[in-house]
C-alpha cells in the first residue's frame, strides 16, 4: 500500500471532523446548486448570482466571483463536475492535506473568474456572458496533478479506456473547447484555462520547495 505524504512539514488536524474537505465542497455545492436555482425561480436576476465581466468591470455584483464557483446551470452540469471533484479532489486532499488543499481550491476558483473576466477583453463574445460552476478549480485541481502525478491513469467520462493525467488534463480543455465552437455551446472556456494555469503554478512551487516529496508522489501514483 502507498503511504501519501503531505507536503507541509507539519502534520494537519482534520478541519470538519470526519468529513473531508471534498465532501463538504460537494455538499456545499448540491445545497447552493437547490438554493439558487429556487433564488431564479422566484425572478432573483441572474446577475447576483452568476459572474459577467461587464458587471465586474464596472464594480458591480463583486460578490458573484464566490457565488458563481457553487452554482451549476444544470443538473448534467452539476452532475458532472462534482463526480470529478470527488475522484480528483479527494487525492489532492490526501496529498496537500485539508486545510491547503482547500485554500487552493478557493483560490483556483477565484482566479479562474478573475482569467475570465479580463479575458473578456481579449475576446469580446464572453463580455456580456455569464458563467457559473466550479469547473474553474476543477481544473485548477487537475493542472496539479499534470505536474505532481502526470503519468497517473485516469478514466474521463464516455472514454473506456485510461489516459495519463498529462494527456488527459490539457486534452479536456480542447475538446470542451472544440465542443463550445463547433455546437456554438456557452463553456467557460477561458476560466477553465485560467483554472488549469493556477493549477500548473502551482505545482512548479510544490516541486521546486519539495523536491523529495513531490518525486516520491510521481513515482507511486503513476
Amino acid at each position: 500500500m502507498v503511504k501519501i505524504y503531505h507536503l507541509s512539514p507539519k502534520k494537519k488536524k482534520k478541519l470538519f471532523g470526519s468529513l473531508s474537505v471534498t465532501m463538504i465542497l460537494i455538499l456545499i455545492n448540491i445545497i447552493a446548486f437547490i438554493f439558487f436555482t429556487i433564488l431564479l425561480r422566484l425572478n432573483i436576476p441572474l446577475d447576483y448570482v452568476a459572474i459577467k465581466p461587464s458587471n465586474i468591470l464596472q464594480g458591480k455584483y463583486l460578490w458573484t466571483f464566490v457565488t458563481s464557483m457553487f452554482m451549476h446551470g444544470s443538473f448534467f452540469h452539476i452532475f458532472a463536475n462534482m463526480f470529478s471533484l470527488f475522484f480528483i479532489g479527494s487525492l489532492i486532499e490526501k496529498i496537500l492535506g485539508a486545510k491547503r488543499y482547500l485554500y487552493f481550491y478557493m483560490l483556483s476558483g477565484l482566479l479562474a473568474g478573475v482569467f475570465f473576466v479580463f479575458s473578456s477583453l481579449i475576446f469580446p463574445a464572453d463580455f456580456n456572458t455569464f458563467a457559473v460552476g466550479a469547473s474553474g478549480a476543477l481544473f485548477g485541481v487537475v493542472g496539479l496533478l499534470v505536474l505532481l502525478t502526470p503519468n497517473l491513469p485516469v478514466f474521463i467520462m464516455f472514454i473506456p479506456i485510461p489516459i495519463k493525467m498529462k494527456y488527459a488534463g490539457p486534452g479536456i480543455l480542447v475538446a470542451l473547447w472544440l465542443i463550445s465552437i463547433a455546437g456554438n455551446v456557452p463553456i467557460g472556456n477561458t476560466a477553465h484555462f485560467g483554472g488549469l494555469i493556477v493549477g500548473v503554478a502551482y505545482g512548479l512551487y510544490l516541486k521546486n520547495k519539495y523536491k523529495r516529496k513531490t518525486k516520491y508522489i510521481n513515482k507511486h501514483f503513476s
